[in-house]
């Protein structure tokens, strides 16, 4: 394509940022897709990874970087992070809610060994405070900032009225420079605790938004592309990089959300499932009718369920890049997949290929194997002061480990020491280099991106290992390779189903361990013979979507498609969607005759309800519109949809609340 043809219409950029790949599309409403590409995704730095996608589709569409009006990114960064519990040091302040409140929807357990207050404080239903004290908490505020890299503050019943969160940001930035989300920001919905839990992960996610955005704006403006950047949410609408920078957890399952949109967009399929599978998870999500299916009781993600409205994404810990260990509690030679992410041999080995074989090479001399074998470890490459908060133990570990990465069996010498690596890899720290079902595809020569000797020999290591009988697990590394590459297909397989079972409303996860389930995807012999067949397509997605679905038809019973693009469906799916936003007002009768009307910092009340709803509905329409062009469009369709509750009592009529919902759509503006 020459320019000449690109600017018969607008060319729109999309751009995922993966854990592993960074993918690039060139599209246009006329034309479709103008060119692709990939680079690998560059955790220090993540402009690197951009510019080599991007660089490639110029290249392969031969325009200038001016023709391009619009600039949109999905990533499952966000989505990986609280998969593999990663994310910075933050401090909890919960204000009004008692012990209780924090054992409650697994908060104390996301919060970990991160600092929380309780501060006196916090509203009723009705948005009348209770007396705010935060001496004990100010008092805390002249260390605070060396000791994590951001605060969450959750007051109770905030979502009626916010004042004490907002007095406590302000006190917060009157004394230090740390970033602080609060918890009206994100969600309008009751249940404080799981709130809290929402406004926790978006501050844990901050920084590592905050670095996307800024290394593809930096790429973006040096490249001479001086459009709009948009970044897709969970839900698969767009927003702009300045909306999202302050609300990363809306950016949760946004590559999946992306995902869905493309798959959509591509096949034209009305009733499919979705089955993604990236580097890190496998992201599964059903299209009905043509629609995407909103989760109503926000997204789960890595075993935590947020307040966040986004697609019913159902999200696996498996990748071409999981992690692969041995069931130590099985006498079989049992793989368990995931869900942490490891870096490929043969992805380490292409930058560090002399200590790799090195180190692999003198393992495989050993006569015995050990547990550490194959395995290195090396630092993420992110700034020193997300560093923050360590352990003197952790920040003498830390200093030995450096951007090259050493063997684990060098390095280790007690097993309390694993633990102290683990808990740098959950913080972002550093990696960990091992075998990956991506290396058994380079070493059975089915993948050729990376260096496959060093994913051969990681292979053979790990054939070694012994299974609870004192066996080795596998013959060679040719065997074990191709059980692994089973083992993928084969859990793959299930998702799908668990996915399917859950969405027909049953327990998914107990449904597939059932034996008859298990019976029926084997299709072992019996006097009764079971078959699982699922009622539409599979749609796969994902580089390694041929690779690893090519076996998947026969174990779900009915067929998996691939498209020509299903390797850039998220890239794509970016630069498809739309803008909206909404916005919800409250109306409640706190006593007779007087109606109250609460929308964020907003409250006053009214005599009557018609005006109080009507002040609701012209409240929520102004605020949605804001959203909107906040966003990113100026073009907002506007839909206001009216829930009121009243009761009957002796043949009277009796007003309970109304709830307001203003949403607000458009295409995102573009260059002019």
């Amino acid at each position: 394509m020459n320019s000449r043809m690109a600017m018969s219409s607008a060319l729109y950029l999309g751009i995922d940022t993966g854990g592993t790949y960074t993918d690039a599309v060139l599209w246009s409403e006329a034309l479709g897709i103008v060119a692709k590409a990939k680079s690998l995704t560059t955790r220090h730095d993540l402009a690197e990874g951009i510019a080599g996608s991007v660089e490639a589709v110029l290249r392969q569409a031969l325009i200038e970087p001016g023709e391009i009006k619009l600039v949109s990114m999905s990533t499952t960064l966000a989505t990986n992070a609280l998969v593999e519990g990663q994310g910075g040091r933050v401090a909890l302040v919960m204000i009004g809610f008692d012990q209780a409140d924090f054992f409650r929807d697994g908060l104390s357990q996301a919060l970990g060994s991160d600092p929380v207050f309780f501060c006196p404080g916090g509203h009723d239903v009705h948005g009348e405070p209770n007396e705010l004290v935060l001496e004990d908490f100010a008092a805390e505020l002249p260390t605070l900032e060396a000791r994590v890299t951001g605060v969450a503050v959750a007051s109770y019943f905030a979502i009626r009225n916010p004042e004490h969160e907002i007095a406590v940001r302000e006190l917060i930035h009157s004394r230090t420079r740390l970033p602080v989300t609060c918890s009206h920001e994100l969600s309008s919905k009751l249940g404080g605790p799981r709130r809290a839990l929402t406004t926790l992960l978006n501050a844990r996610l901050l920084s590592m938004i905050d670095r996307l955005i800024i290394s593809t704006e930096g790429f973006l403006e040096k490249r001479g592309i001086l459009a709009p950047l948009m970044v897709v949410r969970g839900d698969g609408a767009l927003v702009t990089a300045e909306f999202a920078r302050t609300r990363p957890i809306e950016t949760v399952l946004s590559g999946p959300a992306a995902s869905l949109v493309g798959a959509r967009h591509m096949t034209g399929l009305d009733d499919a499932v979705a089955s993604d599978i990236g580097g890190t998870t496998t992201d599964i999500a059903v299209l009905d009718g043509g629609r995407l299916r909103l989760d109503p009781d926000g997204a789960t993600v890595g075993g935590m369920r947020t307040m966040v409205e986004a697609v019913a994404i159902h999200t696996f810990g498996l990748g071409g890049d999981s992690e692969v260990s041995l069931n130590e509690r099985s006498l079989a030679s049992d793989f368990i997949l995931g869900p942490r992410r490891l870096i490929p041999l043969a992805l380490a080995a292409m930058k560090h290929i002399d200590v790799i074989h090195s180190d692999l090479t003198r393992q495989l001399l050993n006569p015995n194997a050990s547990r550490l074998d194959g395995r290195f470890v090396l630092r993420t490459g992110v700034p020193d002061s997300l560093a923050v908060g360590l352990t003197l133990t952790e920040t003498r570990l830390y200093a030995v480990i450096s951007e090259v990465p050493i063997a684990l069996d060098r390095l280790v010498v007690s097993t309390s020491q694993i633990a102290t690596i683990n808990r740098l890899v959950m913080r972002g720290l550093v990696h960990i280099v091992g075998l990956t079902p991506s290396d058994a595809a380079h070493a059975l020569g089915r993948q050729d991106n990376w260096e496959p000797v060093a994913a051969k020999m990681g292979a053979e290591l790990f054939a070694r290992k012994r299974n609870g009988e004192g066996h080795r697990i596998a013959e060679d590394s040719t065997a074990l390779s191709v059980a692994i590459l089973e083992a993928v297909t084969r859990r793959s397989a299930e998702a799908v189903l668990e996915t399917v079972f859950t969405e027909d409303g049953l327990d998914g996860s107990a449904c597939v361990s059932h034996h008859l389930v298990q019976r029926a995807v084997d299709r072992t012999g019996g006097m009764a013979g079971l078959v699982v067949a699922l009622d539409r397509p599979v749609i796969g997605l994902g580089a390694s979507a041929s690779l690893h679905y090519a076996g998947l038809s026969r174990l779900i019973g009915n067929e998996c498609l691939s498209t020509e693009h299903a390797d850039v469906a998220n890239a794509l799916g970016a630069v498809v969607g739309q803008v909206q936003m909404a916005a919800e007002a409250r109306v409640s009768q706190p006593e007779i005759g007087l109606f109250r009307l609460n929308s964020g910092a907003r409250i006053n009340d009214f005599e009557t309800e018609g005006e109080a709803i009507a002040a609701a509905e012209a409240h929520v329409k102004s605020v949605a519109i804001g959203l909107a062009e906040r966003a990113g469009t100026d073009q907002a369709r506007i839909e206001i949809v009216r829930a009121i509750k009243v009761a009957t009592i002796d043949g009277e009529r009796s007003f309970i609340e109304a709830t307001i919902l203003a949403t607000a759509t458009g295409r995102p503006r573009i260059a002019s």
